[in-house]
């Protein structure tokens, strides 16, 4: 990052030339609670695909969960070298990550295909937008989306900037066979 660009534009991904390669901004425990508190994950075990440092790996095995980590860097947790988008098998029937947001649709799409039993994505509110998405939600509709009701405070690559808070996250919920409308909640 250059001293030209502003917190809020390293937040949102900006820099000159687009978004870095690998984005790192990992998932504060409160946020993964709140997840939690609304979806029931029935004892199975969890794929976390882009676990970076661990942070929601930790919290599901803080309550009990066998959870896979892996991730395609190493930063020291998990198994890294794992390219979730080129796995050809799927290594726990429940999928629970905070993806890169310029992969989050490869990441749907990828997790419908391996057949994942529940896929839950943090990802920016805006990821309901958009032309291209649209044939992703008539085919996969999100079950449930859980909107923060207070702006979560996500660090990028685990540096802290005072004007936090910037950007509108929820949790996106697929399940596998399900074809009606997405249920919108408050968290």
């Amino acid at each position: 990052m250059t001293d030209s660009i502003t917190p809020a534009q390293s937040i949102v991904g900006y820099r000159p030339g687009g978004r870095p390669k690998d984005d790192f901004y990992p998932t504060p425990d409160y946020a993964v609670m709140a997840l939690l508190e609304k979806e029931l994950f029935f004892g199975g075990s969890i794929w976390e695909p882009a676990c970076g440092t661990g942070s929601i790996s930790k919290v599901f095995e803080a309550e009990g969960a066998k959870v896979i980590s892996t991730d395609l860097n190493d930063l020291g947790y998990g198994k890294p070298g794992v390219d979730f988008l080129t796995t050809e098998k799927l290594l726990a029937p429940y999928i629970v990550t905070n993806p890169p947001f310029r992969l989050a649709e490869d990441f749907v799409w990828h997790a419908m295909q391996l057949k994942a039993d529940k896929l839950c994505l943090l990802l920016k509110l805006t990821f309901l937008e958009g032309l291209g998405r649209r044939e992703l939600f008539k085919m996969y509709p999100p079950r449930s989306i859980y909107v923060f009701s207070k702006r979560l405070q996500l660090t990028r690559n685990g540096v802290e900037y005072r004007n936090r808070g910037m950007i509108a996250f929820a949790w996106f919920v697929w399940v596998r066979g399900y074809q009606d409308s997405p249920q919108v909640y408050w968290i």
